[in-house]
């Protein structure tokens, strides 16, 4: 029987979230000795349940929780209601993620000093540099098994992967290659190879791709020090009178309400539910929200500059034959203004079911060019735009003023605008895209629309000084000390990378800062 702690425990660390960040410093905590409660709002599902059909998955791990998107954005004309496709489950978006694994570079945490002050832009260096991150980089590329690093070989490359190169080279492309991917290419740590199903987005059913549901909350469960709570919505985090950080309230399945104490909080809920839970905590000392003296929760949201291109060739290429996300190329990802926009993206490997394809080539398309694209599935090959959103202060998530959930609190409302950078950027990449499918000879090319946003970054930024951002370099509050941030909405800056290997790197050298500081009694 896995642990279980009592409610009126202050001594454990609530973690509210299960993904890549809640779930890996859940794990390592315990492997420290440090007794963790860990509270997601979904249900836990073995790999083996995981259903490999596009929207009978969606139906089982999408979070489908009402949102609100608005803006400009065209997300927000396409799918209003669903800003974010990720997972509510043990595990969280670790199990729809692809498996790309990407270091941001170095100028990346220096946007404000490498690109200067854009206008309509809120630009911040990172209060932390890439060779602070190095050494838990490399501990996170160890613990992940990322294909390439620690002697671990490359993936094969599918169909999709070899029309992409062969155009790669025709462009002159030089950094081609199946990838750093999570996805184990051999046997390693006692999970089975990659078995090239082609179903990523859907959670593993061979947990060959890392997750925390069966890589990190497994190990932590063994030590007796980590207990999770499927199915418990956090709704508030309670404080006392000075301030300091008490407790959760949550429901559990049946919408019944308890408090969980703790000693330190940490919220790992992803980049829009973590700030809608910060402001619905506010209190008559913290009335802006929790962790709010700056006025910055919430604000700064990044979703990547993304966009896809597809293309139709006169042969089968077969592309959802085999890893999701097969192959990349780095060469756009560098910082050059000559292109006219700062930062770089990343083009990779992507193929979507007919079911998905339908929703997402050409929303709301219909007739005869859109059926005709669909009729030519079978020869289409594919790839994703992942390119460095720039942050704004209107970017944000707010508190709906009208509608709530079932629990009576305000939902989320996910304003996002691209700036100009944004969209001269997606617009080289929708060219530089369509050039390299068309010079191995596609017939036809549809560059697509961004999907709902699965790269949810910002809103709870890290900062040196208190009144630029939410948080310090180890995630912790500037305003609560024993209250911390453990996911993407820690991002000062979105980088062209996938973040899952940031997230889990910060996670891992979180989980030793909050160790040190509880041994000292400073939290």
């Amino acid at each position: 029987m896995a642990k279980t702690f009592d409610l009126k425990d202050g001594s454990v660390v609530v973690i509210i979230g299960s993904g890549a960040g809640g779930g890996t410093l859940g794990n390592e905590l315990a492997q420290k000795g440090i007794n963790v409660v860990m509270l997601e709002a979904g249900r836990r599902y073995e790999y083996g349940e995981f259903i490999n059909d596009e929207w009978e998955s969606f139906d089982q791990l999408a979070w489908k929780d009402k949102r609100i998107a608005s803006g400009e954005w065209q997300v927000a004309k396409d799918f209003p209601n669903l800003p974010a496709w990720i997972v509510k489950a043990v595990g969280g978006t670790s199990i729809h993620w692809a498996g790309a694994s990407l270091r941001l570079q170095e100028h990346e945490f220096k946007t404000l000093s490498t690109y200067g002050k854009l206008d309509g832009a809120n630009l911040l260096d990172w209060p932390i540099t890439l060779a602070e991150l190095e050494p838990y980089y490399a501990k996170a590329e160890d613990k992940m098994g990322v294909t390439r690093t620690n002697g671990i070989p490359g993936l094969p490359g599918n169909n999709n992967f070899k029309v992409m190169k062969a155009g790669a080279d025709k462009l002159g492309y030089k950094e081609c290659s199946t990838g750093r991917m999570a996805i184990n290419s051999e046997p390693r740590d006692g999970r089975m190879a990659c078995q090239q199903t082609g179903f990523c987005f859907q959670g593993c059913k061979w947990g060959a791709k890392w997750s925390t549901l069966y890589a990190e909350i497994p190990k932590g469960e063994a030590t007796g020090h980590l207990e999770v709570r499927p199915q418990s919505m956090v709704l508030k985090i309670n404080h006392d009178a000075g301030g300091k950080v008490t407790g959760v309230v949550y429901a559990d399945k049946d919408g019944k309400l308890h408090e969980q104490k703790a000693r330190i909080v940490a919220v790992a809920g992803n980049s829009i539910e973590s700030p809608r839970l910060l402001l619905n905590s506010e209190s008559s000392k913290f009335p802006d929200g929790l962790a709010n003296s700056s006025g910055q929760v919430g604000r700064n949201y990044m979703r990547h500059t993304t966009g896809s291109v597809y293309a139709a060739f006169d042969k089968p290429v077969h592309m959802y034959r085999g890893t999701t996300m097969a192959g990349i190329i780095r060469d756009e990802a560098r910082n050059d203004s000559s292109r006219g926009f700062v930062g770089g993206y990343e083009f990779e490997t992507i193929s979507l079911g007919i079911p998905f394809m339908a929703a997402f080539l050409k929303p709301g398309a219909w007739g005869r060019s859109f059926t005709s694209a669909l009729d030519d599935y079978v020869n289409m090959a594919g790839l994703w735009i992942v390119g460095e959103d720039m942050a704004r202060e209107e970017n944000r998530i707010t508190l709906h003023e009208e509608e709530k959930d079932e629990y009576g609190l305000p939902i989320a409302d996910v304003f996002f605008d691209d700036h100009p950078n944004d969209t001269a950027m997606r617009n080289h990449a929708y060219k530089q895209g369509t050039a390299l499918y068309e010079a191995v000879g596609a017939v036809r090319t549809f560059p697509t629309p961004p999907y709902p946003s699965t790269h949810n970054l910002g809103t709870n930024r890290m900062s040196e000084k208190p009144g630029d951002g939410v948080v310090n370099k180890h995630g912790q509050s500037h305003d609560i000390k024993n209250l911390f941030v453990s996911d993407g909405s820690q991002f000062t800056s979105g980088g062209a990378e996938n973040p899952t290997l940031t997230i889990v790197s910060l996670a891992i050298r979180q989980a030793d800062y909050i160790a040190k500081e509880m041994a000292a009694k400073n939290i």
